[in-house]
């Protein structure tokens, strides 16, 4: 790409990184640097809900570079570039999050087409104390893939048939896997007001 600096009439030429300099620039990273990439990732996704994972968030970053969905600028390092990506993906994931559990803590039914006045937005209390309860809940399931994929489930709104469907369980394996997650929850004086 070729451009005129004002009023001097230098020609400045640019080149603009296509997705083979990406490609071959995430080849040639050396094994520190596919470490640090790692723990970039690491660093980014922490705290992101228990399904997204920092491989998730790392293998999304060389997706969109490689499709050409994010461009490389001139002159920023690879490993800088690809961290600014997984940075995006990470807020994305928690702008989508809080977005979720602003409709699910009002406990309201929302009609998702009204405009910003006619929503209701729940108390900053109630979201913190929202926020606190799932990320405990997240911790208390996180060894335990069954729930996990039983609460992923009903967070879409999805029915317990949809959800066996979906993750090839059993109707007593969900059974079952909702009976310990009650008895964990009840330990722990956690509600369980899903169904």
């Amino acid at each position: 790409m070729e451009r005129f600096a004002e009023g001097s009439g230098i020609r400045v030429v640019t080149v603009d990184n296509t997705t083979a300099d990406v490609a071959r620039a995430i080849h040639a990273l050396s094994d520190t640097d596919l470490v640090r990439l790692k723990a970039l990732a690491r660093l980014w996704a922490r705290g992101l809900p228990p399904w997204v994972g920092w491989a998730d968030v790392l293998q999304e970053a060389i997706a969109r570079a490689l499709d050409g969905s994010r461009r490389w600028p001139p002159g920023v390092p690879i490993l800088a570039f690809l961290s600014g990506i997984m940075r995006s993906i990470c807020d994305d994931q928690w702008r989508r999050a809080r977005r979720e559990l602003e409709v699910f803590v009002s406990g309201d039914v929302v009609d998702l087409c009204a405009s910003g006045d006619e929503m209701k937005s729940p108390s900053p209390e109630r979201v913190v104390t929202a926020a606190q309860s799932l990320a405990a809940i997240g911790r208390l399931f996180a060894s335990d893939p069954l729930a996990l994929k039983i609460i992923a489930g009903l967070a879409e709104g999805l029915t317990p048939p949809e959800i066996c469907q979906l993750h090839g369980m059993s109707e007593r394996q969900y059974d079952s896997t909702r009976k310990r997650m009650r008895r964990a929850l009840l330990r722990c004086g956690l509600d369980w007001s899903a169904s």
